[in-house]
């Protein structure tokens, strides 16, 4: 289990990326929901140890994760949002040669390892192939490979489905899936879907705080009939922004469907949804002092 408790991070600009952050991570899939700025990759990059927060406690078992960084390195794995290798070298050389600078010194162990690896992110028959001629999707299950050397506890991957078609993108969410039933995966990224797939416990980050947390489903429970959609001319979006919380927007067919939140009819045509995870986060980046949406 890992557990972050009141995680602040000012940088020397005097940037506060992380305000207050507590968690707690049990094994399993976890979702870090946020847009781009919310403050996921400097979350990510402290609990990976690459960063130290300015004040704040991160542990992962018996592990002092600040105070102990060289013990949490050795059951992690990382796959960082720009994950960067040598691009002219094959598959096979470098996952061997990666898995020599995690320790696995013996030439048939680190066979072994290499090779397991490769098929279980089914790379074993590009195996040879240089990284350089890699599509997305085919990049970041080598990315995984690599985080998985050395059977690590906790697994951090940032953004990793950013930039993949629907294909490569299952195929990854699948891989995930797999990898996380027996260990800590930390998945960070701000495609909602991502996380409805694949998450029992999830949070939801924007300006360097948590402002939601829990699972999902339960998530999605609690805003049952306070959901409610119309679909208006560009024109009138202005005057329906000024009467109601609206929490997004979209346009279809030349006209807006507009999704707001409240815990009765609002009027003005508006009929309530079912709602999903999508609305919970738009939800929370767009709060009210009302009831919070997740304890």
């Amino acid at each position: 289990m890992l557990e972050l408790q009141s995680v602040t991070h000012t940088y020397a600009n005097g940037v506060r990326a992380l305000d207050n952050v507590t968690l707690t991570i049990p094994t399993g899939m976890f979702g870090l929901l946020g847009p781009n700025g919310a403050g996921k990759s400097t979350l990510m990059r402290t609990i990976a140890t690459l960063q130290a927060p300015s004040s704040g406690s991160v542990r992962f078992g018996d592990i002092d994760v600040i105070a102990q960084p060289e013990r949490l390195r050795q059951t992690l794995g990382y796959l960082p949002q720009d994950f960067g290798v040598y691009p002219r070298v094959s598959a096979y050389a470098m996952l061997d040669h990666l898995a020599v600078l995690k320790g696995i010194a013996g030439r048939g162990e680190r066979k072994a390892t290499v090779e397991t690896l490769l098929d279980q992110v089914n790379l074993w028959g590009v195996r040879n192939k240089a990284i350089a001629g890699f599509s997305g999707g085919m990049r970041q299950r080598f990315g995984i490979a690599q985080a998985l050397i050395g059977n690590p506890r906790l697994i951090i991957v940032d953004e990793p489905t950013a930039g993949l078609d629907p294909e490569e993108r299952n195929r990854f969410l699948n891989l995930l899936a797999a990898i996380g039933e027996n260990v800590v995966v930390i998945l960070s990224t701000h495609i909602v879907e991502d996380v409805t797939d694949l998450c029992q416990r999830m949070a939801i980050m924007g300006g360097g705080r948590i402002l939601a947390q829990g699972a999902p489903v339960d998530m999605i429970g609690q805003m049952h009939g306070t959901i409610w959609a119309r679909t208006v001319d560009r024109a009138d979006l202005p005057a329906i922004m000024e009467r109601h919380r609206v929490i997004s927007t979209r346009l279809s067919g030349g006209r807006m469907v507009v999704h707001v939140v409240s815990p009765h009819d609002p009027g003005d045509g508006f009929a309530v949804i079912a709602g999903g995870l999508e609305d919970v986060y738009f939800a929370a980046l767009h709060p009210v002092a009302a009831a919070p949406l997740a304890a």
